[in-house]
């Protein structure tokens, strides 16, 4: 695997004896994820999923068969509706592989139904009304609310615009029998796609609620599951921490949250993987706040945040600890102008590369935030690319699973977001409620 974890700056606030008085925790909770002997086993299809779809290769044929009947209407934007999984780990995916400034040489990926902004919804339908769209409809259910009334407002508008064609540019991911979102497939002739029973929302990203859309947008799904997969091979694996990347981060996160470092913060200094950490964040947020218990997840995008809430990561409450996405290659690079002269304070940088200050800008922030009392850990990734990203992504969730089963709770259930629901359906005058 690729993706490998730097514990050298923990030195001064993890000791072997934690790691060694931590590891049979975590052993027992590799077991656990394992042998499908914990709470929400019936939620762990995501364990070997990426092996299993390169090994029978049927769903992602359906999924290319599908990206070129789409591509044949040439359409400039697809519309994905969902809301937390159901959409975050596409956007992690589309925006670290994107450019920053389009080139329209793919489709442009849009997202609606992730929440119930007014203004959002009536600039969205008027900037589709110009657009040549497809959309992807992600939802088990159907009637959750932000997803639903997105898809109505959305399917309206392709039926006024396209008329009876309309169905050929939509796309459901739903359950694989029942709900509001399947019967509309029935009725209306959409193409669809099965979301997996064992497989909860913030673990499908590589499930077609992330392959199709994706796939949609001229990416490779297949280096995104061979990265996956072998992420997979190497964490089911090995059961020590120091062969298991895995094993090692969920140790790490665990310890340091008894030593009273209740906040992890995950931080980089390429801005493509801002997403990827809001994806981070609902998966281990969902999953181990719970109890009383868990981490609070949080994230920062350097240099930018340096200059806003790095005053308090130096020096305000030391509850924090950071967990440092370093990439060795950029995918591209360019060289500060050579000019001659001192005008500009930058002489002594001229003729270097961005990407060189950019790291030593990233190794300047680790080593004053350590002397500042802030643990730090580092994910090294090589390159910014399908393979790596899909290494990634499997490598948190088989973390996150393996630190919640540690602490003692679910990792596949989320009580605590119900809370809010029944009360919105009340004030709503939802029928029943």
């Amino acid at each position: 695997m690729k993706t490998k974890p730097d514990v050298n700056l923990l030195k001064n606030f993890i000791s072997e004896h934690d790691f060694s008085q931590t590891e049979s925790i975590v052993v027992q909770a590799m077991k656990t994820l394992l042998e499908k002997s914990g709470a929400g086993s019936n939620f762990t299809g995501w364990v070997n999923l990426p092996s299993e779809l390169l090994g029978s290769k049927t769903l992602l044929e359906k999924i290319k068969n599908t990206q070129q009947r789409i591509g044949k209407m040439q359409p400039d934007t697809i519309v994905v509706i969902g809301i937390g999984g159901s959409y975050l780990g596409t956007k992690a995916i589309y925006e670290a592989l994107s450019p920053a400034f389009p080139d329209n040489s793919k489709p442009q990926l849009i997202f609606a139904g992730h929440q119930l902004d007014s203004g959002y919804h009536q600039q969205l339908i008027a900037f589709l009304r110009n657009r040549n769209p497809v959309v992807v409809a992600i939802s088990k259910s159907g009637t959750t609310t932000e997803p639903a009334i997105a898809f109505r407002m959305v399917r309206a508008l392709m039926e006024e615009k396209y008329g009876n064609e309309a169905a050929q540019r939509i796309v459901a991911v739903t359950d694989a029998s029942k709900g509001a979102l399947r019967s509309l497939c029935e009725n209306k002739g959409y193409d669809s796609f099965v979301i997996p029973d064992d497989i909860g929302g913030r673990f499908s990203v590589l499930s077609p609620v992330g392959l199709l859309p994706i796939a949609l947008c001229g990416f490779s799904i297949d280096q995104l599951l061979e990265g996956a997969a072998e992420a997979e091979k190497e964490l089911t694996q090995n059961f020590t921490i120091k062969t298991n990347a895995a094993m090692l981060y969920a140790a790490a996160r665990n310890i340091l949250l008894e030593k009273g470092k209740s906040i992890e913060l995950l931080a980089t200094f390429h801005p493509q993987l801002a997403t990827l950490s809001e994806w981070w964040k609902q998966l281990f947020g969902e999953s181990e706040g719970k109890n009383g218990k868990g981490l609070f997840p949080a994230s920062l995008v350097f240099s930018t945040d340096l200059h806003s809430l790095g005053q308090y990561v130096q020096d305000g409450s030391r509850i924090l600890f950071e967990t440092f996405i370093s990439v060795e290659k950029p995918s591209s690079d360019i060289e500060i102008p050579t000019l001659h002269n001192d005008d500009d304070g930058l002489l002594y940088l001229e003729g270097k590369l961005m990407s060189f200050v950019n790291q030593k800008a990233c190794e300047a922030t680790q080593l004053a935030h350590v002397d500042g009392n802030v643990p730090v850990l580092t994910l090294n990734i090589p390159y910014i690319d399908e393979y790596s990203i899909g290494e990634l992504l499997y490598f948190f969730e088989f973390s996150c699973a393996l630190s919640a089963y540690s602490l003692g709770v679910n990792p596949f259930d989320q009580p605590g977001v119900e809370a809010y629901k029944q009360n919105m359906y009340r004030l709503l005058g939802k029928p029943g409620f």
